[in-house]
């Protein structure tokens, strides 16, 4: 029997911050997870998943850096410490639960291809709802603070 197909992540408006640089990165991510679906529908060998999480771990940290530079860049931290600290808590945990899967993986424990799909998208729509809207709309209030006063 052939797997269904996952939901994929449908890129919105809604899951856009209005920050270019965070935005281009959130749209990479969004399609790999609905590209790693579609090619573990036909191909769930273990070697995939492990280059599927590796692959995103990979761009997953790239992007966090970017995020975070963006908040040190900004201020952010002076504006919200509470925020910026469960931001980068957000991405440690993340970036762990993916290693966490990976090393099952290498140690022989199976992930569905549903359990971590639900895992990525869920994580990734969460945080970007929520925590990278919030970064999103401060440093938008910056740019255009600044551009104001040019």
């Amino acid at each position: 029997m052939m797997a269904a197909l996952y939901d994929p992540i449908e890129w919105t408006e809604k899951l856009m911050t209005g920050v270019p640089e965070i935005d281009n990165q959130h749209r990479v991510l969004v399609d790999s997870i609905n590209e790693a679906n579609v090619r573990l529908m036909s191909d769930h060998d273990i070697k995939l998943l492990e280059q599927i999480t590796k692959d995103l771990l990979s761009y997953a940290i790239y992007h966090f850096e970017t995020e975070e530079d963006l908040m040190q860049q900004m201020g952010y931290e002076h504006k919200s410490a509470a925020d910026a600290q469960l931001h980068q808590k957000q991405h440690r945990e993340f970036s762990a639960q993916v290693i966490a899967v990976r090393d099952g993986l290498r140690d022989g424990k199976a992930i569905s291809r549903e359990d971590l799909l639900s895992f990525l998208n869920g994580w990734l729509v969460s945080h970007i709802m929520n925590t990278d809207q919030r970064l999103g709309a401060f440093i938008k209030q910056k740019r255009n603070t600044a551009a104001a006063t040019q």
